[in-house]
């Protein structure tokens, strides 16, 4: 069986840490996710807002580095569970368990603005040196004789 889910959304409100009876970490909050598609009458795309859990030190990891609109990627798997409300009702809560979340976006700067080396595609902006292999110079590496190689 195959239960997967790939989510990428901003956080709607800032995760705030609990703890069960057990002492386990565990924090749930919600992402904000865009469909692909866009209306066609009015051209705005439809918002899903997803439930999430996570549990032990990716529960600690999120409280400890997310915050309210940041954009977040989440893997994990669907849960569902049943359960009946305070008038009888059966109610269905459908939500993800998260197996890891990842940063989306690069990390802002003391402002609220991001880096504009990020953003902005001119030139002049970009300031950073080329990492030392990208001039072809392969330092210390040398090459492979093709007789060495196993296929």
């Amino acid at each position: 069986m195959l239960n997967s889910v790939v989510l990428m959304g901003r956080l709607t409100a800032d995760p705030e840490a609990r703890t069960t009876a057990s002492n386990l970490s565990v924090t749930t909050f919600t992402l904000a996710v865009e469909r692909n598609y866009a209306n066609k009458q009015n051209g705005e795309r439809t918002t899903d807002f997803i439930d999430i859990v996570a549990w032990r030190s990716t529960a600690d990891f999120v409280v400890r580095y997310f915050k309210k609109g940041q954009l977040v990627a989440v893997q994990g798997s669907l849960q569902v569970r049943s359960y009946e409300d305070k008038d009888g009702n059966k109610r269905r809560v459908y939500e993800v368990q998260a197996d890891q979340v990842f940063f989306a976006e690069p990390k802002r700067s003391s402002g609220d603005a991001a880096p504009s080396r990020y953003y902005d595609n001119t030139p002049s902006e970009v300031k950073e040196e080329p990492a030392a292999f990208s001039n072809g110079d392969t330092g210390d590496f040398t090459p492979i004789p093709d007789d060495d190689l196993p296929f």
